[in-house]
């Protein structure tokens, strides 16, 4: 076995060491009170001149350990300046990629308490949309106040009349129909082919002469919208509408929406109609409207037409669905005035020709 090394009292200088074994090297360990006298010197001449104080960095140490939206800011450390988990919350890269997808690539416009509210703002649940209440039925009481300005667009042998349900708030203030900005009227007027451009509610009374067209209602008390009418008001102007036709005697005659002729079709028929026997667009012979068979002058009618409602509060149907049924209602307006143009240019140059002679 080898040598045992005893211990000696001797100094490292003079202790021996075995033939074969190097030397070991030693750090002289300073003393706690030489450690505490260099951590003074070393705070003392630091450039940062805030006090290290151990509250400080206890708060600074709770403060990484939360979750970034609930990091507050610790009392200790706020008179002294922006402390470390300030900046690190300034620059993390969470914060960074959620800010610029909130702001669509720019750049982050303020501290990190902002960006998290933008981004709690940008990624929180859509807000449902508050669907509008429907009303109920309003006694004639409720508008009688309102003065209604509304009259009638007829002129004889037109070549349509439209028939509306009834005139609203603003139309009956204002004494021209369908004049809602939300009303989709006089836009799919246009857009359908049966006037040549757009043309605005205060025109209504000028559309027998500029384009051989008519305008009246079903029923003419105003209210907000044609829940407030009664189905037995709406049948009650029914008759009246009939007189109007066979008056005036047009071409043809456009229902503005699906109630209306709901109500034509219990008064012709005695009962509701059935849901397979309701359709758009051009209805059969049998349905004509203002039927004169007595008289002198019998007349067999109006054809009819049930064009979709214009009402910006029916959902009912998306607007392209609207748009096709007012296009092959706006295709036979077309031709119907495009054939009255030619008569009158063939009366016109006959008349010509009879005062020439």
């Amino acid at each position: 076995m080898g040598d045992i090394l005893e211990p000696s009292s001797a100094s490292d200088e003079d202790a021996k060491v075995p033939d074969g074994l190097k030397p070991l090297q030693t750090t002289p360990v300073p003393s706690f009170d030489g450690a505490l006298e260099g951590y003074r010197r070393d705070t003392s001449s630091s450039a940062d001149p805030r006090p290290h104080d151990s509250r400080a960095l206890t708060g600074q140490k709770k403060q990484l350990q939360l979750p970034i939206g609930d990091r507050k800011r610790d009392p200790n450390t706020a008179a002294a300046g922006s402390s470390p988990a300030k900046k690190l919350r300034r620059t993390s890269p969470r914060h960074t990629t959620r800010a610029a997808v909130d702001l669509q690539g720019s750049p982050p416009p303020g501290p990190a308490s902002a960006l998290i509210r933008a981004g709690s703002v940008a990624h929180s649940s859509p807000k449902k949309k508050v669907k509008r209440a429907l009303s109920g039925y309003a006694p004639p009481s409720k508008y009688a106040h309102l003065v209604n300005k509304l009259s009638d667009s007829l002129a004889s042998n037109l070549i349509c009349v439209f028939v509306g349900l009834n005139p609203g708030i603003r139309t009956a203030t204002t004494g021209h129909a369908y004049n809602h900005p939300s009303n989709l009227f006089w836009k799919l007027l246009h857009k359908s082919g049966c006037t040549p451009r757009l043309c605005r509610a205060e025109e209504d009374g000028d559309m027998p002469s500029l384009y051989d067209l008519g305008l009246t209602n079903i029923v003419s008390r105003p209210t907000k919208d044609g829940n407030e009418l009664s189905k037995a008001e709406m049948d009650a102007g029914v008759a009246d509408l009939e007189v109007k036709i066979a008056t005036h005697k047009p071409e043809a005659v456009a229902i503005v929406g699906k109630a209306i002729w709901e109500s034509l079709w219990r008064v012709r028929h005695g009962r509701n109609i059935k849901k397979e026997q309701f359709k758009y667009g051009w209805q059969d012979d049998s349905e004509r409207m203002g039927l004169v068979e007595t008289g002198n002058s019998p007349w067999p009618g109006a054809k009819v037409f049930v064009a979709t409602t214009t009402s910006g509060l029916a959902a009912g149907m998306r607007p392209y669905e609207k748009e096709e049924v007012w296009e092959k209602l706006g295709e036979w307006v077309k031709n119907k005035r495009r054939q009255r143009t030619e008569e009158t240019g063939r009366l016109t140059d006959i008349a010509t020709a009879k005062t020439n002679s």
